[in-house]
């Protein structure tokens, strides 16, 4: 079986979470309405969900050297599935964010486990192709599903949001269990109980004040002293991991350069990225006026973008090599985002269109690249450890892109008399979020030129000796 059916596996199982943690957004008033509760008390769903994944998301990786990345892997499946059919026969608000719950515990096994099997089972030398391919769900997942969720809560029921999760997961079930090879470490340490307990705390803390700031589920100062609280408790944790011989998120892999580089630079650029799904549909509707259907065929271009790169995605990378591509490209893409504060009532949509898909191209070259640095100069040990941490990072990172947009867009509004969105106020946050992707190249210029030669094949070309073919 080709390697990339497996990749292809993993990459489907991306795309249910994804989908699903976005689609509910634009149902929360057909949930609400359906429940008898206030929409706004319906965002706990979100929320909770996003708690439960960070939470969980360290625990993966000791997991799956403990278990078995195949096993993990499958039966987070069959967690996050059965999550979400239960949140289709919820009949209140206690029972649907219980089962939202459930679902995060599966999603946060699934997904970086699903990358731990893609890692160990694909040679490095065709990594970024491989993960070029799977980086496609989560760029996709954040565009379809709002216009995907409009449809369902409107000609169907918004049960079916989550019901349609059911036999993607059996088939994911029974190919999981059919190609995916069952690899596991021989040795593996006791599990880090205190620093699960402390970076559970403080990750929550983080996420949850992250998402909740400008969102009006919170006062603005119980969100900023949720965050407050969390970066104490990952103060606390970071102390107690460097007294700790095997903590749960290894802070020594911070010692490799281009696992550094990928984590920090791409959580500065992904803020940015993460602001966008948040932005654009408020802006297209809000202030443009249009349906949630017209603003989703708008930003799904974006999508069209993404994908179009991944066939250019690796040629690309191995003709220039990381540093020159994060480099500028950071820059093209951060450009693509703030040309959105150019967008009014007036432009012609085969403008945006045209900016939106362009962007999508460039910010996936940009997550192929730093998603494989990350990867370049790990061992196959130390894998199941930077997939959990990295899964982490990107989490907050997209949750403190909404934050930071939500705020500009709430600085906009302050001193106003009256609370309506307009088109104007969209300006600010997209610059903002614009120049914070950008400074992301002051962390990516610390790379050497030959960052991440054992990917790119670039080898020869920059005087570092070829990667030696390892006995079968």
């Amino acid at each position: 079986m080709p390697r990339y059916f497996v990749t292809l596996i993993v990459a489907v199982a991306l795309f249910m979470e994804t989908m699903d943690s976005t689609v509910i957004a634009t149902s929360l008033p057909a949930i609400a309405a359906d429940l008898h509760e206030d929409p706004i008390a319906l965002k706990l769903a979100l929320t909770s969900y996003l708690l439960s994944l960070a939470v969980f998301i360290p625990l993966s990786g000791w997991m799956a050297d403990k278990f078995g990345a195949r096993t993990v892997f499958r039966w987070a499946i069959v967690v996050f599935t059965c999550g979400s059919a239960l949140c289709g026969f919820a009949d209140n608000l206690g029972q649907f964010v219980g089962f939202r719950v459930l679902q995060g515990m599966g999603g946060a096994m699934m997904v970086p486990v699903g990358r731990l099997v893609i890692l160990r089972s694909v040679p490095k030398a065709e990594l970024i192709s491989a993960l070029a391919w799977l980086t496609i769900p989560a760029l996709m997942g954040p565009v379809l599903g709002p216009p995907l969720g409009g449809f369902i809560a409107t000609y169907l029921s918004w049960r079916w949001i989550f019901w349609i999760n059911i036999p993607i997961g059996m088939v994911g079930f029974i190919l999981a269990t059919r190609y995916i090879a069952d690899i596991r470490e021989e040795e593996v340490p006791p599990l880090d109980i205190r620093g699960f307990i402390l970076s559970g705390i403080g990750l929550s803390g983080l996420a949850f004040g992250f998402t909740t700031i400008g969102q009006e589920l919170l006062p603005t100062w119980a969100a900023a002293s949720l965050i407050v609280f969390g970066a104490l408790t990952c103060w606390l944790y970071v102390r107690h991991a460097r007294r700790t011989p095997h903590p749960i998120l290894d802070l020594d892999l911070f010692k490799v350069k281009t696992f550094y580089a990928s984590v920090v630079g791409g959580f500065v650029y992904r803020i940015g990225i993460g602001a966008g799904p948040f932005l654009l549909p408020l802006l297209f509707q809000l202030g443009f006026g249009m349906s949630p259907f017209q603003s989703g065929l708008l930003t799904f271009s974006g999508a069209v973008g993404a994908i179009t790169m991944k066939t250019a995605a690796s040629p690309i990378i191995h003709r220039f090599g990381f540093r020159r591509i994060l480099l500028v490209n950071a820059v093209i893409s951060s450009c693509f985002i703030a040309a959105a504060a150019l967008f009014t009532a007036e432009t012609p949509y085969f403008v945006i269109i045209a900016v939106l898909l362009a962007g999508g191209f460039f910010r996936s070259l940009q997550f192929t690249s730093i998603n494989s640095l990350a990867y370049a100069d790990l061992s196959s040990k130390e894998m199941s450890r930077a997939t959990s941490f990295a899964s982490v990072i990107q989490h907050l990172s997209l949750s403190a892109g909404v934050a930071v947009s939500a705020l500009a867009l709430e600085m906009q509004r302050f001193g106003r008399g009256d609370s309506a969105v307009r088109a104007e106020d969209f300006i600010l946050p997209f610059l903002v979020v614009a120049v914070i992707s950008v400074s992301s190249i002051l962390i990516f210029r610390t790379l050497p030129e030959e960052a991440g030669a054992s990917l790119s094949r670039r080898t020869r070309e920059v005087g570092v000796p070829p990667e030696q073919p390892q006995p079968s």
